[in-house]
């Protein structure tokens, strides 16, 4: 038996659904076993991405109705417009079948395999073959999609990648300085736009620009007892032990700073290929469109807000690092029993060796906020409307149970966010906190546009952390639990509440190695007493 609660926050009804993994009737990706975004879908949500634009950059494009011939055989989405590069494309060329399938993932409007935004527009640009493009041209490409839409592209998917041996950078490692990572790095503050890139997978597979610090990275999950609940094999997203170590230290970011953002369907995926047909696809390359199709639903809802003029509404609404935030704070990671302390999370999350949160050193160690193979978990489109629903509340008000925030804060200062309400015992709070590493381009011609032979100044990462403290504290060595990464772009907290109480969340800026003052968003959920 399904078994549903529903939280009152604020005058919002937020219902949460525990569905028992045997009983779970949709097996595919989209469904209560994926990411449980057919609710979202129909009524009372009714969200389609409508006038929401993303993008897609890859080695080929999909094919265009009314331009390519390919595309005229079975016309299961449509397409705002296609590139080469960052030019018109050509009748007929750089079509190609992986493209159209993760497009696919995201825009289908095929009845039996829809995409999870069937009505978002999709602006694509095909980077052409290895060997006539590289980082500069991969990057221009990024450039251009995101400048689409008058500018308003809310984000772009990357399910390709640049392997190290082709880095021009003596002896290349995973340190956030190759080219193509410092674009995007770039990019998504520039052009407040949120990359989705797909995670490294495979022997000597596609890391750059999987080591960037203003994206999200995506591991793919595989089903168990037909619900997607473990990381898959295929992803090279392990710690660098035992055998492969070698390849795994060459694959995965230098130093303990963690790749993988979160996790997301993308084993035996069934998509329509050029042809019309039904294939069955595995890899982050079908795992990254699940994400970047879901901001567009989100992004639909929150414009639904901001023209409704609803208030703990704002343009930060449609900020990059908000919509991080929220993917990551909402994800699942451990199974509700039914009374709602775990979050009204569907299922527990495992990694490739069976381990669930509670059994990471990610919950176990304030310096680490990411596992290695699964980030925060698992995303859930649902419970990610969920999160972004209640709205932005700001430090200087009584903060309802769930909710986000886009601030700022000054060196050597911090934000306290107070929880009006008391937090029950024994019940979870999901924290997360991201902002953005500056980096800079050098621009040569000053036209404020990347072109080909500039380059970008990597100018660092400021230190945020983040407690969970008492109300009536203001020590931080007195917190209840803390994020401190030294050098992650995100923090992340997952921990029990010890006792029935008032509590808070401070956002503490410790160190500065840019800017005085640093933007970020945070994404809380927590459980009222009862």
């Amino acid at each position: 038996m399904v078994k549903k609660l529903a939280w009152l926050v604020w005058g919002i009804s937020i219902p949460l659904i525990t569905a028992p993994s045997s009983l779970a009737k949709d097996t595919s990706s989209l469904g209560e076993s994926g990411i449980d975004v057919r609710k979202l879908h129909a009524p009372p949500y009714n969200l389609l991405g409508r006038k929401i634009a993303i993008g897609q950059v890859e080695i080929g494009r999909p094919g265009q109705f009314g331009l390519d011939k390919t595309a005229s055989k079975k016309r299961t989405f449509s397409l705002m417009r296609v590139f080469y590069r960052d030019t018109p494309a050509k009748a007929d060329s750089n079509v190609d079948a992986h493209a159209a399938m993760v497009a696919a993932v995201m825009i289908s409007s095929d009845k039996a395999l829809p995409g999870v935004a069937p009505e978002a527009r999709l602006y694509s640009s095909a980077v052409g073959s290895p060997q006539k493009a590289g980082q500069p041209e991969e990057c221009l490409s990024a450039q251009h999609v995101a400048l689409q839409n008058g500018g308003d592209v809310r984000a772009i998917n990357f399910s390709f990648g640049e392997s190290l041996e082709r880095d021009s950078r003596t002896d290349p490692v995973l340190d956030g300085n190759a080219l193509l990572t410092q674009c995007i790095d770039w990019s998504s503050r520039v052009h407040d736009v949120i990359y989705v890139i797909a995670g490294n997978q495979g022997n000597g597979g596609i890391p750059i620009p999987t080591d960037n610090f203003n994206g999200v990275n995506i591991a793919y999950t595989t089903r168990r007892q037909d619900v997607f609940t473990k990381v898959d094999f295929g992803n090279l997203s392990a710690a660098p032990v035992g055998i492969g170590r070698r390849l795994i230290n060459r694959e995965i970011n230098v130093g303990p700073r963690r790749s993988i953002n979160l996790a997301a369907p993308g084993s035996n995926i069934d998509l329509l290929n050029l042809e019309g047909k039904v294939d069955s696809v595995t890899g982050t390359s079908f795992a990254a469109p699940h994400v970047t199709a879901s901001v567009a639903l989100l992004q639909e809802y929150g414009d639904r807000q901001l023209r409704a003029k609803q208030s703990n509404w704002s343009l930060d609404s449609r900020r990059h690092e908000v919509m991080k935030a929220v993917l990551l704070n909402s994800a699942e990671k451990i199974k509700d029993s039914g009374d709602g302390l775990r979050l009204g999370m569907s299922r527990d999350i495992l990694t490739k060796d069976n381990r669930n949160w509670l059994e990471s050193d990610a919950y176990k160690d304030q310096k680490i906020p990411l596992d290695f193979q699964m980030g925060t978990g698992q995303l859930n489109a649902f419970r990610a409307y969920q999160q972004f629903s209640p709205g932005q509340w700001k430090p200087d008000a009584a903060l309802p149970p769930i909710g986000w925030d886009y601030q700022t804060v000054k060196e050597s200062s911090f934000q306290d966010y107070v929880l009006e309400q008391p937090l029950q015992q024994g019940s979870f709070v999901s924290v997360t906190l991201a902002w953005d590493r500056l980096v800079e381009l050098q621009d040569k011609n000053k036209n404020q546009r990347y072109d080909v032979g500039e380059s970008f100044s990597d100018r660092g990462l400021n230190n945020l952390d983040i407690y969970l403290m008492r109300v009536e504290d203001d020590d931080i060595s007195k917190s209840i639990w803390s994020s401190q990464s030294d050098v992650d772009s995100v923090e992340h907290i997952f921990h029990e509440i010890p006792a029935t109480g008032r509590y808070k969340i401070r956002v503490q800026y410790r160190q500065k190695v840019n800017e005085d003052t640093q933007p970020y968003a945070l994404a809380w959920w927590t459980v009222p007493k009862k």
